[in-house]
């Protein structure tokens, strides 16, 4: 079997390879994107493989998948907000995603930011650096996360993992999630979005980006959280009004925000750009001493880039052939 696998970055090549030689497939990889200018690249494949966050563009990329014989998109992702689902639907194509691949990676990089937001680092390195100020500050002092109400938005394999590490470390956690499910009761207290907003000293972002989801946190999210709050998305950058947050930090209504995430991030996160192109809100954002950004890379272990390629062309293999996983959208 012959699958293109676009998107590809330099550190899934070896798996990629060490998949291809096991299961006796044929992988070329290419590093665009799947869009309205690349899809031709998928003529002669059986199967396709993508990992991006931005568009796949209008519907003519699926008829065109389609009028080449392939069957399906597998995404090297657990988002799929970048597929036109009933374009999809429309032409054939059974759309597959990685649904888990490593939980805790995302879960980690979430509380290691609330953890860096909650010690103050930012703001001591910026005392120190401009200032040469060393001393302590009674504005400075910390609190210990078992002192702390953690209050988790999307209560899925991520959110689980999430709010799992939060209960070790002895906070109380909260969380809203329209779906109940009774394994994570050990863990969480289940509540109404408002009362995660207004009781939590750090909210952590992780559900999906839908229209009913899309600026979940805006300005009247922000006014509902303590001053002494912190922010956290690891999810989708559309979960977050990125303005009214900006205004919000400025303004003193939450402490700190911890972002991998951000609305605009598809016009240069995983890119190297020029300076003149790089957008105002990352630059107001990342020269806050009490803001994190990272390039949506809290996915990015190896055990999670592992299980990311080979799931993803599992489940390839197995619609091309006809069958069916668990990991199909719809």
């Amino acid at each position: 079997m012959k699958i293109i696998m676009f998107g590809t970055k330099p550190i899934e090549k070896s798996y990629t390879e060490a998949w291809a030689q096991k299961t006796g497939n044929e992988v070329k990889m290419v590093p665009d994107p799947l869009n309205d200018d690349t899809v031709e690249m998928a003529k002669g494949f059986d199967g396709v493989v993508t990992q991006q966050t931005a568009s796949l563009g209008s519907g003519d990329v699926y008829q065109k998948l389609a009028s080449y014989g392939i069957k399906q998109i597998g995404l090297r992702t657990a988002g799929y907000d970048m597929v036109d689902l009933d374009a999809a639907n429309a032409n054939g194509i059974t759309i597959t995603r990685v649904a888990i691949y490593s939980p805790r990676a995302i879960a980690e990089m979430g509380v290691t930011q609330a953890m860096y937001l909650n010690s103050k680092i930012g703001l001591f390195n910026q005392r120190m650096k401009e200032d040469n100020d060393f001393r302590w500050a009674d504005a400075l002092v910390s609190n210990e996360i078992y002192n702390l109400t953690v209050g988790i938005i999307g209560l899925g394999h991520i959110g689980g993992a999430t709010a799992q590490i939060y209960k070790a470390l002895g906070a109380k956690v909260i969380a809203y999630d329209p779906y109940y499910d009774p394994e994570q009761e050990a863990f969480v207290d289940y509540t109404d979005l408002e009362t995660v907003l207004k009781e939590s000293d750090i909210v952590s972002l992780h559900t999906p980006l839908f229209p009913n989801t899309k600026n979940i946190i805006n300005a009247d999210a922000l006014k509902k959280m303590k001053k002494t709050a912190y922010l956290i998305n690891m999810a989708r950058g559309g979960l977050v009004d990125t303005q009214a947050l900006i205004k919000a930090l400025q303004d003193g209504e939450i402490a700190g925000a911890g972002l991998d995430t951000l609305a605009d991030e598809t016009t240069y996160f995983g890119k190297k750009v020029a300076a003149d192109d790089v957008p105002e809100d990352f630059k107001t954002l990342a020269a806050m001493p009490n803001v994190v950004v990272t390039p949506h890379v809290a996915f990015f272990t190896k055990t999670s880039v592992r299980n990311m390629v080979e799931i993803a062309l599992n489940d390839t293999v197995t619609i091309v052939n006809g069958g069916k996983t668990r990991n199909a959208v719809r």
